[in-house]
């Protein structure tokens, strides 16, 4: 059937632009929603990066910086790729093999880490790089084992200085001095001796190969790769900022992250509203369509009618919704790049993709919607067209009520399922209890309603004549009730969880903080502390317990089945005894002992649950530098949130780490002067508030999330009541025409106000607790936390929009009826 605009959808737009106002806001609104999302998406599967540190080489050999996960097997078989915490390396060997192929005239090897000078961090390299990073001599010659050029103000050739590596402090001569750039300390080192002093040694960061005279970067790429297997990726061009780290792997993961799984949930939500708004409108007009099957209008012309409505206001809509959308996820972006989740040089990706994709839901999501609405009216009598266009029918559809009810029971399976397990299969069951039971209140809403109109309406009926008009109303008007009451449980389940999953999580680390710090003195530094501090420490004055921490995160394999990925969780590498560890440290041990040595781990008691292992099982693990590994587990803990979810000795790290310096020292005894030169001092308050500040971007982007669903689903609700009471202007002169005072109306409309508004804040509420208490528990093992300012401010939010949005339009409709 060929949708050609007529006369009659023209002149409705026309003359009756209200009723379409309403249809036009929401299709707009759900345009914004999917084109910022489906904007980030695209960045996040775009986004590149100029090379730094290789803009020099063209060719770089690296190892995958990413660990690429299988879980399953068969049909139930996953794949998943997981950034690295740190830089995965190559084996020295390969050096060799890259340097032989035909057309490279050298293969360098890479290595980059951290060095200390006289209480200064320096940053060492291998002499070698200096072939593709570009720096020149000022004075000397290159330097030979046992010898350093130095980039740093003041030095000489033929000085003596000490730099302290990994392996502990080194007297060593200074050989040349570089011109050193923007102020950086750095030193290099005589190739092999750079190899072997770096903490990681045999190991080399990436290779970066040069060509002979005349041989394409692309040749010699594949010349390469074919040398070296699948032992390294082999880099060109942007795509050599993959060698430098995963810095920009965690960008995309986070923009994809925000743009499709976040982007899904909001589009869903932006479907459902705009769908319930089109559809409420084409409700409204039923008298309309009524009178039209009266006169002899055939089902095609009123289905065609209503198709040629929407794409004459659907399409101007979405591209209207587009320019805010581009404006939101701009603004996103740029917030992620403040916070230092994206890197600089990666720019915002917009393109005619998610844009068209933007209009194209708007508009599929307005036909749809619309030729649902219009089945009834096109398909019955004449004659009962006009009966039921005067009142309004039992809320039973044969379709829906099954789906919905269908809904329902899952969402509370997915509950059951969620309350008898633990963990991160917990925390995953709950995501799924959310959005059967949303689904289940779209589809259920005019049921929702009249049970909300016979509960909310008993109160009412004492209330006063305008109270129990309202609640007649309510009960009546079933359908106009649903309309309004489903946004706003979107808006408070959806913010609900958001917001008090992150403040949840908050509060049981800082609890867990608070009662496992016992050290009197905890020992900071960012570029890490000198290897002796540890020893140093215990022999200061005063101090009866001192343990290094080395600060880093491995990769755990959680979940059950198929259904398995590897989590990032925060590890501590113990420099000193498991006695020391105890005194300075109160885990909360729950199973076994913390018996620390090679091959050993204690885990969080939630992390053991979500992997499935107990004390003496091995768990599978992969090490920063993604090294597998699999160490026996001593011990499980409960504080594991607060302080770290993995603890090992540090020997275990240290060479799967650039840094194998400890960044925290932690001391039991001792005095804040003894301890101020080994690094920054801190007490144990000013630790955990520097420690929260590490959770800020989580809070920030939850925070945000729940703005952008709660504000559209607010604004949706807005945009209905404003719809319903515009609707009602044939009613509210009927009941001024009998004797009802404006003040009477008035003090109707604000009850059914608040009946909507109270029915969406428990409805909604009760959604977000049936989430968050499997959900919690799951993930910290306690109860969710909800401080009462915040879920306050939501509930009158709530209720002054739902007012607001009903009153104004109400005393405009009022006017025009006097």
């Amino acid at each position: 059937m060929a949708y050609v605009p007529n006369g009659l959808a023209r002149a409705a737009v026309r003359f009756k632009p209200a009723a379409f106002a309403g249809t036009f806001v929401a299709l707009m609104m759900a345009s914004l929603i999917v084109a910022a999302c489906g904007i980030l998406l695209e960045t996040g599967l775009r986004a590149s990066v100029p090379p730094e540190r290789y803009a020099g080489a063209p060719v770089v050999a690296a190892a995958d910086q990413s660990v690429h996960f299988v879980a399953g097997s068969g049909d139930s078989k996953s794949e998943s790729d997981t950034p690295l915490p740190d830089q995965a390396r190559l084996d020295a060997s390969l050096v060799a093999k890259a340097g032989a192929v035909p057309g490279a005239r050298a293969a360098v090897p890479d290595v980059t880490f951290p060095v200390h000078s006289g209480g200064k961090d320096v940053t060492a390299h291998g002499w070698g790089s200096t072939a593709f990073t570009g720096e020149k001599l000022t004075a000397g010659r290159a330097p030979h084992p046992g010898e350093v050029v130095l980039a740093a103000p003041g030095a000489s050739v033929g000085d003596r200085t000490t730099l302290t590596t990994a392996d502990g402090p080194r007297d060593v001569r200074v050989s040349g001095t570089v011109e050193p750039r923007q102020g950086a300390l750095t030193a290099w080192f005589a190739d092999a001796e750079a190899v072997r002093v770096s903490g990681h040694p045999g190991r080399v960061d990436a290779i970066a190969v040069l060509p002979k005279d005349g041989i394409p970067a692309d040749t010699l790429k594949s010349q390469v790769a074919h040398a070296l297997g699948k032992k390294a990726d082999v880099h060109t061009g942007d795509d050599r900022s993959a060698a430098e780290g995963s810095e920009l792997a965690y960008a995309k993961e986070l923009l994809t992250a925000l743009g499709g799984s976040f982007g899904g949930i909001a589009a869903l939500t932006a479907v459902f509203t705009s769908a319930g708004t089109v559809a409420l409108s084409v409700g409204q007009r039923a008298r309309e369509y009524a009178l039209l099957r009266a006169i002899g209008t055939t089902p095609r012309q009123i289905r065609r009618t209503i198709a040629t409505e929407t794409l004459l206001v659907a399409p101007v809509a979405a591209a209207v919704g587009v320019l805010p959308g581009i404006a939101l996820a701009g603004w996103w972006f740029g917030q992620l790049k403040e916070k230092g989740a994206v890197p600089e040089a990666v720019d915002l990706s917009v393109s005619f993709i998610p844009l068209a994709a933007a209009v194209g839901v708007a508009v599929l999501t307005a036909l749809g919607a619309g030729y649902l609405a219009a089945r009834r009216p096109s398909r019955i009598k004449p004659g009962q067209a006009l009966s039921e266009a005067s009142v309004e029918r039992m809320p039973l559809g044969w379709i829906r009520t099954p789906l919905g009810i269908a809904a329902a029971v899952g969402g509370a399976v997915f509950a059951g399922f969620a309350a008898h397990n633990t963990g991160e299969d917990a925390a995953n069951a709950a995501l799924g209890v959310v959005m059967l039971f949303m689904l289940a209140v779209a589809l259920l809403g005019p049921l929702v309603a009249r049970g909300c109109a016979a509960l909310f309406g008993l109160p009412l009926r004492g209330a006063g004549a305008p109270a129990a008009l309202a609640a007649a109303n309510s009960r009546t008007n079933a359908r106009r009730l649903a309309s309004a009451i489903t946004p706003i449980v979107l808006a408070m389940a959806f913010s609900s969880v958001l917001v008090f999953m992150h403040t949840s999580e908050d509060r049981v680390a800082a609890d867990q903080q608070r009662a496992g710090i016992t050290a009197d003195h905890i020992v900071t530094s960012e570029t890490g502390l000198a290897p002796g501090a540890v020893t140093k420490a215990a022999d200061t004055e005063g101090v009866t317990s001192a343990v290094g921490l080395l600060k880093t995160s491995v990769l755990v394999p959680v979940g059950s089945g198929a259904d398995r990925w590897l989590e990032s969780a925060s590890t501590q590498g113990i420099t000193g005894s498991a006695a020391d560890l105890a005194k300075v440290q109160d885990l909360k041990v729950e199973t076994g002992a913390l018996t620390l040595g090679r091959d050993r781990i204690a885990i969080d008691a939630n992390l053991a649950r979500s992997a499935h292992v107990q004390t003496g099982d091995r768990l599978d693990i992969r090490l920063p530098d993604g090294t597998r590994a699999a160490p026996k587990v001593v011990a499980t803990y409960g504080r594991g949130l607060g302080l770290s979810q993995v603890t090992m000795s540090a020997a275990d790290l240290k060479q799967h780490v650039t840094s194998s310096f400890a960044t925290e020292l932690w001391t039991k005894g001792g005095s804040e002067q003894a301890l101020a030169g080994l690094g920054t001092l801190q007490d144990r308050d000013g630790y955990t508030t520097a420690q929260s500040l590490d959770r800020e971007l989580n809070a920030w982007a939850n925070t945000t999330m729940a703005a952008v669903l709660g504000g559209f689903a607010a604004i949706a609700a807005v945009n209905t009541l404003v719809m319903t009471v515009l609707d009602r202007r044939r009613e509210l002169g009927t009941l001024r025409l009998i004797g009802s005072t404006r003040r009477q109306v008035m003090h109707m409309i604000r009850w059914e106000a608040l009946l909507v508004a109270c029915a969406g804040i428990v409805i909604g509420s009760a959604i977000a607790l049936a989430t968050l208490v499997p959900m919690m528990k799951g993930l910290t093992g306690e109860s969710p936390y909800i401080p009462p300012l915040t879920y306050g401010a939501f509930v009158g939010a709530v209720l002054v929009l739902g007012l607001a949005s009903a009153t104004i339009p109400a005393r405009a409709a009022l006017k025009s009826t006097a």
